[in-house]
């Protein structure tokens, strides 16, 4: 059902709306843990370094497929909250339209250049066919990948977070059991962890944008509606492109730091593949939560009604640290059993590695989510260039901190770079918020 963001208590408002974005965050990584949880329980410890090191690419192709989502979000909840329906229904089809170029683009360039892209972050020679076996079937599901996250966008922006839910958890669920079946079942190695995913993933996306088909056509408007609109287009492009630059550019910063950890060999690689799928599970979830304040945040501005992004803003930041305080406590406890979960009798290196990551990394969690809710808020009000800005100077920081710090101090200053970025990129988007909140527009 669609949701009107625009009354009603701010905090509840965004408390019900955000909750369920947070659930489907959940079961979408589900999709990548199940991955490595196969691959490191019934394969090996170097099956499990390969989808790891394999996913760091994933993510630059996951880039352009979240910034399309968040171009196409953020003008559709305008749109929405102005009731403007006539122009809603030709943005979404704009978006899936120009997603859909971009997309076959992607592919072409990603067959072609897969095994340049491994090669290129260190990728050891043992590792190199399983890894890409992995990406090369993954980029063949691009197209599920570009247009379900197009449709949870549009969901999302009106509204709707719980359809894209209840997709997730059927399908992730089935993911984690067609994994078990394809490599333990059908000893189909690494390929079978690949081929899971692909065909979970489709299914979810064929529906997701079947339901979206339907909600479209409950709109109704008195005149013929046009396909394809420039002048959206420059506006879906003007929010696209900057969210596609900050995460190609954290997952460029990703592949520099995995190239770095990849010359301390695969018990590390094994180690760290582990760890950073439990902080990227914690990290999406937030952005996505921060995708929410988006939403809110354009659906208001749409509306003129700005004051309320502040309330919104407050309940965002109790939302998210209420939900950081468990997790933090199970990453420092439970940080040995949480690493075992993904590797099958691990060796030292590997656990000494994963263990010590969520321990320096875990804590600093509050301090990152204060960013991803300010630049949520950024986000949604089209404020792109301090949204880079406070991103980039995170991103920049973290890969230079590695690179020195790693001389200084061996994989452990590779950990370390994390929180003085997140804590520097904080306070910037923090200090960007409140000039918005300040100004007249």
């Amino acid at each position: 059902m669609n949701k009107d963001l625009t009354i009603g208590d701010p905090k509840k408002v965004l408390w019900k709306f955000c909750l369920p974005l947070f659930g489907s965050i959940i079961f979408q990584q589900l999709y990548n843990i199940a991955d490595s949880f196969v691959a490191g329980k019934f394969i090996g410890e170097d099956a499990l370094a390969a989808v790891g090191n394999s996913y760091e690419i994933t993510l630059i192709f996951i880039a352009f497929a979240f910034g399309c989502n968040i171009g196409c979000s953020v003008i559709v909840a305008k749109l929405f909250g102005a009731k403007d329906t006539k122009n809603l229904k030709t943005a979404v089809s704009t978006a899936l339209i120009s997603s859909a170029v971009l997309c076959a683009v992607l592919m072409l360039v990603g067959i072609l250049c897969s095994g340049l892209m491994l090669e290129a972050i260190r990728t050891p020679k043992k590792l190199l066919p399983a890894s890409k076996l992995y990406l090369d079937i993954y980029i063949l599901g691009l197209p599920f990948v570009f247009f379900y996250n197009m449709s949870t966008g549009i969901f999302s922006a009106l509204g709707d977070s719980k359809t894209p839910f209840y997709f997730l958890a059927a399908s992730s669920t089935a993911n984690i059991a067609v994994d078990i079946l394809f490599v333990k079942g059908f000893h189909m190695g690494v390929s079978g962890v690949a081929w899971a995913t692909f065909l979970c993933q489709g299914v979810s996306c064929v529906l997701a944008v079947t339901f979206v088909f339907r909600r479209m056509a409950a709109f109704r408007t008195k005149e013929k509606v046009p396909v394809f609109s420039w002048s959206i287009l420059r506006d879906f492009a003007k929010i696209a492109i900057p969210s596609i630059l900050q995460q190609s550019f954290v997952s460029v910063g990703n592949i520099l730091i995995q190239s770095i950890i990849n010359g301390y060999g695969a018990g590390t690689i094994a180690g760290y593949a582990s760890a950073i799928k439990l902080n990227n599970l914690v990290i999406t979830s937030f952005t996505t939560l921060g995708n929410g304040m988006s939403n809110f945040a354009a659906q208001n501005l749409g509306a003129g009604l700005k004051e309320r992004i502040r309330q919104g803003f407050r309940g965002g930041l109790y939302m998210v640290w209420t939900i950081s305080a468990p997790i933090v406590f199970a990453y420092l406890v439970f940080g040995r059993a949480l690493v075992h979960v993904f590797i099958h009798a691990p060796s030292v290196q590997a656990l000494d590695t994963g263990i010590m990551f969520l321990r320096i990394v875990a804590p600093f969690y509050f301090v990152i989510s204060v960013k991803l809710i300010a630049d949520g808020v950024l986000r949604g009000a089209g404020r792109m260039v301090p949204f880079m800005i406070g991103t980039f100077s995170d991103l920049i920081l973290r890969v230079v901190l590695a690179f020195i710090f790693s001389k200084m101090f061996g994989s452990v200053g590779i950990w370390c770079a994390w929180p003085v970025g997140w804590f520097i990129g904080a306070v910037l988007s923090f200090a960007f918020y409140r000039a918005f909140m300040k100004s007249d527009k």
